[in-house]
């Protein structure tokens, strides 16, 4: 494998704590877009968590609502189906690029008027990604630029030509820490070489056993824009 490509798998492995994640991309066949998104936690609150699906994508739901004690950055639409583009994003930033997109504006647009999460001391960067309907997609990352929290760094990473059996993968934290590290340079490319199921299954099996909570994967058939999905909950209802 070229040391420019990863393995999903050990790249789990081998963070005990990336945080939040996504992942872009396409099947080996050419046929499908491939999108995943995971949450873990370290807090009680953050753990109390389930992946509940709706009618155009998936939120964050409490698994026990009298365990719940701030909803405010953990409760959100994860992944919605915005006018032919997916949005999937670690926080309420989903409903801006929606409301961007349906304005016929852009999602970077949408991602200026946002910055990194207000939770000190990790102030927790914003990552976002879209898919558009003929499969080419965007991934961003707002993290926080200087020791007095009031100012950006915008990245955004466009990919205009999937290649197959290849993805982009971002997520929040370099690693675990305290305060937690943010993610650093470009999105890794990964390799995908796996039906959904097998996909789902062995990122949710390399993904810390203590610290995951949930993860959905959705593969969308690019010549009639069917789509199936998992998702995985460690906290089963």
């Amino acid at each position: 494998m070229s040391k420019n490509v990863f393995n999903i798998s050990t790249e789990l492995i081998s963070n005990a704590y990336p945080g939040r994640g996504i992942v872009l991309g396409r099947t080996p066949d050419n046929k499908k877009d491939v999108i995943a998104y995971f949450i873990m936690g370290r807090s009680e609150n953050s753990r109390n968590r389930v992946f509940v699906e709706t009618e155009d994508g998936i939120r964050t739901e409490a698994f026990d609502p009298s365990k719940m004690t701030d909803p405010s950055l953990i409760i959100y639409h994860p992944v919605r189906v915005c006018g032919g583009k997916t949005v999937v994003t670690n926080g309420d930033q989903t409903d801006t690029i929606c409301e961007y997109l349906r304005a016929g504006k852009s999602y970077i647009d949408a991602l200026r008027t946002r910055q990194f999460e207000p939770d000190p001391p990790n102030y927790t960067s914003r990552i976002s990604g879209v898919v558009n309907e003929d499969g080419s997609y965007s991934l961003s990352i707002l993290k926080n630029f200087t020791s007095d929290r009031t100012s950006n760094k915008r990245f955004f990473y466009e990919y205009d030509k999937p290649v197959p059996g290849l993805g982009h993968f971002i997520h929040t934290y370099l690693c675990d820490g305290d305060p937690l590290p943010p993610f650093r340079g470009e999105p890794k490319c990964i390799r995908i070489e796996w039906p959904i199921g097998e996909m789902a299954d062995l990122m949710w099996d390399s993904m810390d056993a203590q610290n995951k909570v949930a993860l959905f994967v959705r593969y969308i058939d690019l010549e009639t824009g069917t789509y199936e999905t998992v998702i995985k909950n460690k906290n089963a209802k």
